[in-house]
């Protein structure tokens, strides 16, 4: 579960600062797939980095798997998102020398802090990962060697390998054709659903609206409209 409590948050502009989110309140719950959609500049952005705690509200609460995260440090912070919080970045950015299986194996490694049989089990997930994202065929090619879709299915598995209760995304689509796009949101309506994270999916193109399970609308860094399915 997240939650974002009453959030706000303001950047410096000059003399000034501006309001970039506005007293916010979104709950993501597991097994939810929900879209925050709305114009370009409303916030959206802002708000996910509030959510995977890149940065600090000025004022209200980020509570990630009953886990407060806004008065932690920066190390709590940072050993929070690595160990229950999964990003998806607009860009895959995969490492260019590694195969799909390395991006994976390196993800694992991160950090550092974990027993070796924890590493260990993460590690074995990899396959089941790279099969779960219908690239178990693929694991031991290099980018280059992938299409757009392949690659954002290669981001995803990346983001699953330390099994996060909650899974943030930007802009899945944004580089993809619509039928490309379609798969890459078909399938993480499904890893949603079957990994039971709650997750929380940033994107402008309304054509996929079809795969979330709930719409919240953010128009000037406030909630403007939300659609909200029924609890699962």
């Amino acid at each position: 579960m997240i939650l974002l409590d009453d959030v706000s948050l303001t950047y410096p502009d000059g003399d000034s600062r501006v309001t970039a989110v506005d007293h916010v309140t979104l709950e993501g719950r597991p097994g939810v797939l929900t879209g925050i959609t709305g114009p370009s500049g409303s916030g959206k952005s802002s708000l996910l980095a509030l959510a995977a705690t890149l940065v600090r509200p000025d004022s209200g609460r980020v509570v990630i798997d009953g886990v407060d995260a806004t008065d932690l440090g920066a190390a709590a912070r940072t050993a929070l998102r690595r160990e229950r919080i999964g990003i998806v970045f607009q860009q895959p950015q995969l490492l260019p020398s590694l195969t799909t299986r390395e991006q994976l194996r390196v993800m694992a490694e991160l950090g550092g802090r974990g027993t070796r049989e924890r590493r260990a089990s993460v590690r074995g997930r990899i396959d089941e990962l790279l099969d779960a994202v219908g690239l178990g065929h693929l694991a031991d090619r290099r980018p280059a060697q992938l299409s757009g879709g392949q690659r954002q299915r290669v981001a995803i598995a990346r983001a699953l390998v330390h099994d996060p209760r909650v899974l943030l995304v930007d802009e899945p689509t944004s580089a993809l054709d619509r039928a490309r796009g379609a798969e890459v949101m078909a399938l993480l309506a499904r890893l949603t659903r079957e990994r039971q994270t709650a997750t929380l999916l940033v994107t402008h193109d309304l054509v996929h609206a079809g795969a979330l399970d709930e719409t919240v609308e953010i128009v000037d860094g406030r909630v403007a409209t939300a659609d909200a399915a029924a609890p699962v």
